[in-house]
């Protein structure tokens, strides 16, 4: 075993021989959009991602399903599963099969499994003093599905949010790779300051954010004014007390930093004198919103201070 439990990371890794690593990785949840194609879409990157996450290519993928067939039409389900396979299919994975149960409400996931060069594994644990942070997609995320939820949510920001859960990080992987990576995550349900406080715990470093710097999908500030945001961002809000500090950050701010995201951008530690190049490559291979978000250091190890 390679990766476990341990350190709280995305998949576990396990060594095969001195080429080649398993990773593997399970992830599945309730419909975070209306469009059932684009759900399944959505549930597949976001399963996929873990795999990306640890320096891995995803090979097969088993599907896991929660439905409730005497309650709804099936040609909903079978347009989850449509989302879910062409977006496997994009990945360069294959499906091999899968289980699905009678279930109160619908459910949808996979099982994926990788591999990656034993030598040659990302984790959460092996951020450096001096480097910097870069994330590859906004955040807000939860934010704006919970406006959707809400009947509040403009159609621009629909279509943006979907988009952008629907959207693989194998991109943002390829890049990475032409990089020294020392660690790496991808941003979920503990949302952005969750994760870096894993990432700062992992190796017993200290983390700065910088809220001016960190891409947010548009809209999501005047949701949070209303509001508007998920409860799994409290519950986060409330995990990272004591270990969090914000300085001359406002309230709201605060909330975006913490919001519970659905299939979000990788976050890479990597050399300071890497940074420019790697967004800038990131950029140009169509990641818009790639940014260095913050910067890794020897003060206040396995904690975060957030800054304007």
């Amino acid at each position: 075993m390679i990766v476990g439990i341990d350190t709280s990371d995305d998949a576990g890794v396990y060594k095969l021989n001195e080429e080649t690593a398993l990773v593997q990785t399970l992830d599945f949840f309730t419909p975070v959009v209306d469009d059932p194609y684009m759900f399944g879409a959505i549930a597949a990157a976001n399963a996929l991602s873990d795999v990306y996450a640890m320096g891995g290519v995803p090979l097969t993928v088993l599907n896991i399903v929660g439905f409730p067939i005497s309650k709804l039409d099936k040609k909903i389900l079978a347009d989850i599963l449509r989302g879910g396979a062409d977006k496997v299919r994009e990945s360069g994975a294959i499906i091999v099969g899968g289980h699905s149960i009678d279930d109160t409400d619908p459910k949808y996931g996979m099982s994926v499994t990788g591999t990656v060069h034993p030598q040659k594994v990302w984790t959460n644990a092996g951020a450096k003093p001096g480097d910097k942070l870069l994330l590859t997609k906004p955040i807000g995320v939860g934010i704006v599905t919970t406006a959707i939820k809400r009947g509040k949510a403009s159609a621009e920001a629909i279509e943006l949010v979907t988009q952008t859960m629907a959207e693989l990080n194998r991109v943002a992987a390829e890049v990475a790779h032409g990089f020294t990576v020392h660690a790496c995550t991808d941003v979920t349900g503990f949302g952005l300051a969750g994760h870096a406080l894993e990432m700062a715990r992992g190796a017993g470093v200290g983390i700065v954010l910088h809220v001016s710097q960190v891409p947010t999908l548009p809209e999501t500030r005047a949701y949070v004014e209303q509001k508007i945001y998920p409860g799994g961002t409290v519950r986060n809000m409330e995990w990272v007390q004591g270990d969090v500090s914000f300085e001359g950050v406002d309230e709201d701010s605060k909330i975006i930093l913490c919001d519970a995201v659905t299939s979000g951008g990788l976050l890479f530690s990597i050399p300071a004198d890497q940074a420019d190049a790697m967004v800038a490559q990131m950029q140009e291979r169509g990641l818009a919103y790639a940014a260095v978000v913050g910067d890794v250091t020897h003060d206040h190890p396995s904690k975060i201070v957030v800054r304007p």
